[in-house]
């Protein structure tokens, strides 16, 4: 059995619980409200088809204030929180990207 070490950013936002639907991070995504920071670069991103691995940082909106997160996994469902919790790392938006 492989692990699979990309995930489509829309699918990650939402089994993370960034995002209530996958219908809702993909808006997200298309209005260019979350950028990707991969190996260094930081990119607005603008399709939800785009994919993240382990070690990207994510910079997005959420309730009013802006969010960074470095991703430490991807996840195989939406579960529990908890189970969510161990999907990223939380960072300082200001330092990331």
């Amino acid at each position: 059995m492989s692990v699979e070490l990309r995930q489509r950013v829309d699918l990650w936002l939402h089994r993370a619980r960034f995002a209530k639907t996958r219908a809702a991070a993909a808006r997200l995504i298309s209005e260019g409200g979350v950028r990707l920071v991969h190996g260094g670069m930081a990119r607005r991103i603008e399709k939800p088809s785009v994919e993240v691995t382990p070690g990207d940082a994510l910079v997005f909106p959420q309730r009013g204030r802006l969010i960074a997160v470095r991703v430490e996994g991807i996840g195989a469902r939406r579960g529990p929180s908890a189970e969510a919790r161990q999907l990223y790392a939380e960072l300082d938006a200001e330092s990331v990207g």
